[in-house]
């Protein structure tokens, strides 16, 4: 086996730097915020399509959340299982949506 390797063309090799000298970087915090709303203090995290691996069901619209799709985590801080998968429009609008009334599939909507 050949001791040279090629190297992928898009990586640079690091000349003289450990792992250890490379800059920390969190990237959980770099997509997490916390918002302040009525019912408490939520932590609020972006999801993008990439890391999004399966389907979820937005308590916002209770439509579905396909895999690969970005969108919004948000949870009360200090109750993870409060923690809800939302579109992010839905996210955005939900303190200005009205009660969701729940229905039975073949009811009417009037």
């Amino acid at each position: 086996m050949s001791e040279n390797l090629p190297v992928s063309p898009r990586r640079k090799p690091t000349k003289g730097r450990k792992n250890s000298e490379r800059p920390e970087r969190d990237i959980a915090a770099s997509h997490e915020t916390v918002e302040e709303h009525e019912e408490g203090i939520y932590r609020v995290r972006r999801i993008t399509g990439s890391s999004s691996t399966k389907p979820y069901r937005c308590p916002g619209c209770d439509q579905l959340i396909r895999t690969a799709t970005p969108h919004t985590v948000a949870w009360i801080e200090g109750d993870v299982e409060s923690r809800r998968h939302w579109h992010t429009p839905c996210w955005n609008k939900r303190d200005k949506r009205k009660p969701n009334i729940e229905r039975t599939r073949n009811a009417p909507r009037y």
